[in-house]
């Protein structure tokens, strides 16, 4: 038997076999359940935490340097030979660069690369 909030709540959902004079309520019930994971953490160490972290700490540093100085040797090359190609590269390699610890040699190259793109874009045209 069935109760009247049932038959209340069966009485406005359509059935969902077209022969069938009523449904019965269990047709409509649903199970819902909530996941439980792990908590995922919002914030990531930075790479001088990481860096902290690994025996070889010293390399680091020298790998972002190294990118760096390729970074504003591509950008300043861009200001005479392919702006768009080599100002394009020394951009993302000074965001390498950064990223990895040399701040200000990746600043200089995505500068003067971005500079160089723009007079590429803009200047060289007319003349």
């Amino acid at each position: 038997m069935e109760d009247k909030k049932d038959t209340k709540v069966a009485g406005y959902l359509p059935s969902p076999k077209s022969n069938q004079n009523s449904p019965t309520s269990s047709e409509y019930r649903e199970e819902t359940a909530a996941e439980i994971a792990a908590p995922v953490s919002l914030t990531r160490p930075t790479f001088q935490e990481r860096s902290k972290d690994s025996s070889g700490a010293g390399t680091d540093t020298k790998a972002g340097t190294g990118m760096g100085w390729a970074a504003l040797a591509l950008s300043i090359l861009s200001l005479f030979v392919m702006p768009i190609l080599f100002g394009a590269a020394g951009i993302v390699l000074g965001f390498v660069a950064r990223r990895r610890g040399a701040e200000s040699l990746g600043a200089w190259a995505i500068g003067i690369g971005a500079i160089s793109i723009i007079v590429g874009i803009f200047i060289l045209p007319f003349f």
